[in-house]
């Protein structure tokens, strides 16, 4: 809890920053502050010359801001080409290692990466052989993501602060953009403002969701053919030739045989803006007028602005939400954690409270794990940890939850179910894991689960996974590899 605390406080400090040289500061400052590193610099990847240059650093003895390493030189270099943190515990003894700073010893760096592309290098040294301990690196690996979204964040907001001194009328739009951090939230409120600002009858916005356009807001006169939330196809009609040229597409009068593509009753043209962000398409801005030829290419300028401005918001809401869900996954096994578990059994019971629908609490645990990790040594222990979790993600409904409780046990919540189906469900896992061969482990992997139902076994969490713990215990006693349902409420005291 501790560092997952440390990681949010830290990418929450990152993400302020208002322009690059300040989220720049910022990532050294916690780099220094929060990991206790002395020595760290932050290099950047020239994209024409693809040359790593250091932008700031703190701790050299000299100044190294002449210094330019191309990909795959050094270990900073190399980091950035295989795109994957380089640690060297005493760099005296690797052939890669090109001196900066003649007391250095051990060596980490972290390339930033955005989308898959690497802009940059978090290089931190120490004076100490062997400084960097595996829960540091990890840390640090972590803080990288935010560092690599927040340094790509200040260039997309440099980027918004230029086109807004140019276009003053979408001056409203770009302040609503960068107040909102929720995707919901935000275009509730920017879609009234292109409405309004611009003069438009009508205005959606269709973010892409797989082969789909989902209508996620729209604002205007006209009257909707399609529910909220309704789908189209993203490759046909007009929304398909912006997304796929990423340029905006104008429509002065809609054909009869695009009838059933056409949202609004009242349209006879329409303009189709791509919402783009970083190289990526995330939708599509529609307008749309009851006016033949109502739109003209000189009129796209400030729309598209509008709609670029849009885009990034969109990807910095998604960013900032991805930065909190990293506070609920596993680090070993990319599952969510008991955080997330603690957060989200609340919000269950709450739910099969409110519609009389049952839920069940399952607590799993990986039998005989501590002799497997003894036998077979803890980085197969850790394998076997990650397929058993993937199988149980994998076999699961997307509305249940599978997190990582603790060590080799597991807390499943299933929604909407019943006592009989939750121990079939349960049942089907054990069978799976029993039969599963994993790799390195000559013998048997088996599980047991404990399960209690909603209202059966309890009503609130603690009843619940009290109950669940009871049935687990019943079945490590009844000789393991085993589903135990807990007794029902009214015999607790059994377990109590």
């Amino acid at each position: 809890m501790q560092k997952v605390a440390v990681l949010y406080d830290a990418s929450q400090a990152v993400l302020s920053a208002p322009d690059l040289e300040g989220v720049l500061h910022q990532i050294l400052i916690i780099a220094r502050d929060y990991f206790h590193l002395q020595n760290v610099a932050i290099l950047l990847l020239d994209e024409e010359t693809q040359e790593l240059h250091i932008r700031c650093q703190i701790g050299w003895a000299d100044n190294p801001a002449h210094m330019h390493l191309p990909l795959g030189s050094g270990i900073t270099g190399t980091a950035a080409q295989q795109k994957r943190p380089i640690y060297v515990p005493d760099v005296s003894t690797d052939a890669r290692y090109i001196p900066s700073n003649f007391k250095t010893s051990s060596e980490f760096a972290v390339p930033l990466i955005v989308q898959g592309t690497v802009v940059g290098v978090l290089d931190c040294q120490s004076d100490k052989p062997d400084y960097f301990e595996p829960d540091t690196i990890d840390l640090l690996t972590l803080f990288s993501t935010q560092a690599s979204l927040a340094i790509q964040n200040a260039r997309l907001n440099a980027l918004e602060r230029r086109r807004a001194r140019e276009l003053q009328a979408i001056n409203a739009i770009a302040q609503q953009s960068t107040a909102v951090l929720d995707v919901r939230e935000l275009l509730s409120k920017v879609c009234p403002l292109i409405q309004e600002k611009f003069q438009l009858p009508h205005i959606s916005v269709l973010l892409k969701e797989e082969d789909d356009l989902v209508l996620s807001a729209h604002h205007g006169i006209f009257t909707s053919r399609v529910p909220d939330e309704g789908r189209m196809p993203a490759g046909v009609s007009l929304w398909g030739a912006a997304l796929s040229s990423g340029k905006t597409q104008i429509e002065h009068a809609i054909g009869k045989t695009d009838d059933h593509l056409v949202f609004y009753d009242e349209t006879v043209s329409r303009m189709c803006i791509p919402l783009l962000s970083c190289g990526q398409a995330l939708g599509v801005l529609l307008v749309v007028s009851n006016k033949a030829g109502a739109f003209k290419h000189y009129d796209t300028q400030p729309l598209e602005s509008a709609a670029d401005i849009c885009a990034t918001a969109i990807q910095n809401a998604r960013y900032v939400e991805r930065v909190k869900q990293l506070a609920y996954l596993d680090g070993l096994t990319g599952i969510f954690n008991r955080r997330y578990f603690e957060l989200r059994i609340t919000e269950e019971i709450e739910r099969a409270r409110r519609f009389g629908a049952g839920m069940a609490v399952v607590m799993v645990d990986i039998d005989q794990f501590k002799n497997l990790n003894d036998e077979f040594g803890h980085l197969l222990g850790d394998e076997v940890l990650r397929q058993v979790s993937s199988i149980f993600h994998q076999q699961l409904r997307k509305t249940d939850v599978v997190c990582r409780y603790g060590g080799e046990e597991f807390a499943i919540l299933l929604s909407q179910t019943n006592g009989q189906h939750s121990h079939g469900v349960a049942e089907k896992l054990r069978r799976m894991i029993e039969t599963w061969q994993f790799p390195g482990v000559p013998r048997s992997v088996t599980i047991s689960a404990g399960i209690a139902t909603y209202p059966e076994n309890g009503a609130t969490r603690d009843e619940l996974v009290k109950a669940a713990d009871a049935g687990l215990y019943a079945a490590k006693q009844g000789g393991r590899n085993r589903i135990v349902s807990a007794p029902l409420l009214a015999e607790g005291a059994a377990f109590s």
